[in-house]
């Protein structure tokens, strides 16, 4: 089992940018798939972001395609999502997910670990 632990949530103003961190202890990132999905009050989790064990592999949601940005740094145990030219849609809980398969995972089924979660809101 790994814990997951996100940081650099907070608030920007639309435009601006954020990077996410996810590190994990238990376990070495390395022996997972990472992704990140996000969730706003009275929806359902929906996929942000995934990257593959190996990195080498990334898929994103349709509405942060060219404005969002997955890593890893396995040496770190850490997975990062570059958030760039933010828009206020993009205010949610953002969560890091954990999955025991090598390829990129895109839906939450996948994912057997999940991190407890940072708050991201965008002011216009």
């Amino acid at each position: 089992q790994v814990q997951l632990v996100e940081s650099g949530g907070g608030l920007v103003q639309a435009g601006g940018s954020l990077r996410l961190s996810c590190t994990a202890s238990g376990r070495t990132t390395s022996w997972y798939s990472m992704g990140w999905f996000r969730q706003t009050l009275g929806n359902n989790r929906e996929f942000v972001a995934g990257i593959s064990r190996s990195g080498d592999s990334t898929s994103y949601a349709d509405s942060v395609k060219g404005r969002f940005t997955i890593s890893r740094d396995n040496a770190k145990n850490t997975v990062y999502l570059q958030m760039n030219n933010l828009k206020t849609e993009d205010t949610a809980v953002y969560y890091c997910a954990a999955g025991q398969l090598p390829w990129v995972l895109t839906t939450d089924a996948g994912f057997g670990s999940w991190g407890q979660g940072t708050q991201v809101t965008v002011s216009s």
